[in-house]
This record gives structure tokens, sequence and C-alpha cells, in this order.
């Protein structure tokens, strides 16, 4: 997951641009950069328009979206598009857990998402399609966002996460809706429904059996990662009308789309949880 900036966006290809004073969270990097023609950059948006409370959140909820200082030898971040984004990964064998090649694995994805300023990555968006993911989320993270918004979203700090060969259950059909961004899918954001309240059970990166009872935004951001273990980008899941450049966050949501925060029970259209996959 990312957290996001006006600036630029890790999820996607990342815009190199003036330093900022202050680095901000994002989500992931690229594995094949691709060329791109180039086109006159557009002008600021247009101030006149009124903007929406939560469009700080997106700046700092999901991915932050600023490209950090590149790392010689660190896997980059692979893009939409790559069948092994789109295509169902492989348990890890438990007798592998132990191994150089795993470990190894498990700490460049920390590395990329730490350099990504992201809040989790999982193994097929640095090519490997494996089910491992890892995640992690901080107190300079969560300072980028408004207090309002973080408590709105039940976003708390927690320690680095690894679980391999993850299973995710519903524990309630609580859902909110809240923006989510991609390293995968750079520069874009959109809304996308998730349940509040979850349970993820799989082995640590020692091989040893773990559970996780998350909530809130914790548990969006283990079933955005479970989900790139089911070949699944957020952008399959987003209410559509929502889909925006990063720069346009802060601009009104279209009529009929439906309100940021926390819903009922789950409405229809929501894509069911795979308990035994995801």
């Amino acid at each position: 997951m990312e957290t996001l900036h006006r600036y630029s966006s890790r999820l996607l290809p990342v815009l190199l641009r003036a330093k900022p004073d202050k680095t901000y969270p994002v989500y992931l990097p690229t594995r094949v950069p691709v060329s791109r023609p180039e086109f006159p950059i557009p002008g600021p948006p247009l101030t006149s328009r009124r903007t929406f409370s939560s469009s700080k959140v997106a700046k700092a909820g999901w991915l932050l979206g600023l490209g950090a200082k590149k790392e010689q030898n660190l896997p980059k971040i692979v893009k939409a598009g790559d069948p092994v984004l789109h295509e169902p990964a492989q348990e890890v064998d438990p007798k592998e857990i132990p191994s150089e090649h795993i470990q190894k694995i498990i700490d460049d994805m920390i590395k990329a998402m730490r350099m990504a300023l992201g809040v989790g990555i999982a193994a097929p968006q640095i090519g490997i399609p494996l089910k491992i993911i890892v995640l992690e989320d901080t107190e300079e993270y969560i300072s980028y966002a408004p207090k309002e918004e973080t408590r709105a979203q039940d976003r708390h700090p927690f320690d680095p996460l690894v679980i391999l060969n993850p299973k995710l259950r519903k524990k309630t059909n609580r859902t909110a809706f809240w923006f989510e961004g991609c390293l995968s899918v750079d520069g874009y954001r959109a809304l996308v429904e998730r349940y509040l309240d979850v349970e993820v059970t799989g082995l640590d990166r020692d091989g040893q059996p773990i559970k996780v009872d998350a909530s809130g935004w914790k548990a969006r951001i283990l079933q955005h990662e479970c989900d790139h273990l089911d070949g699944t980008l957020y952008v399959d899941r987003m209410v559509p009308r929502t889909f925006r450049i990063v720069e346009n966050l802060d601009l009104p949501l279209a009529e009929g789309c439906p309100k940021l925060g926390v819903c009922g029970a789950k409405p229809k259209g929501i894509k069911k949880v795979k308990e035994s996959s995801l």
C-alpha cells in the first residue's frame, strides 16, 4: 500500500522533481522501465474547484508516492501489466523458509518497501511469484496525515510484519471506503471498499505459525497485500468513477459515488474475500 503525496507516487512510476524539505511515505517500485512520449506538463489544477475533506488522507493514507533514492542492487518494483502481478503466486515450501534464498527475498522486500516509503509489499511486486507479504506502519508515516483522518481510519503504528503463505478471513461484515494506491500503479488513487476486521494466519520468517488479528488501516493493508498473491490489484476492486491521478485528490467525488468512511454490513457489489487464499 502506499502513502500519497501531491508531487509524486511510488506505487506508480516515480516522478523526479525538486527534493522536498521533508520526505513522505509511498507504496511500491518498477521492474522494467518503460519509455514514454514527452508531453507538455499541465499547469496546476484550478484553485476555484472546491475540495473534499479527505484529500489529506490520500496524501498520507495508503502510499505516499514520493520517489526515494535508488539503492544499488535493490530489486525494482514491478508495474501493472507484468503477468507476475496478474497471476496467482505459489506457496513457499516450509522447509525452504530458513534457506538463504528465501531469507534474502524477505530482506529485499523490506528494503524495497522502506526505500519506497511504503507500508506494505508483496513478493510478486519485486517479480517473485511466491506467497510472501511484508508490512509496516510508523509514527512518522502516520504523522503526515491529519489526526482526524487517522482516527477515522483507525490507523496505528506497528512493527515490521512478515507472513509467508498467508490465509485471510473476515471477522465481521463491517466495511469502509478509503482511497488506496499501489507502488505497482504509480500516480493514481481510487476508493476501495475493504473489511474492517480480519484475521490472517501463516508462517513467520522463522517458519513458525503466526496469527494476526487486525482492524482498521492495518486490516486494509493486509487485504491489499494478500490480494497481490491472488493476482489482484486494487484497481480490480476500486469504485471506477473515483479513479484519479494524485494531483486530483482534492477534487470532489462524482455524484453518486460512495462517501468516504465506515459503512454498514457488506453491500451488494463488493467482491467476496477469498478466506482461504487472500
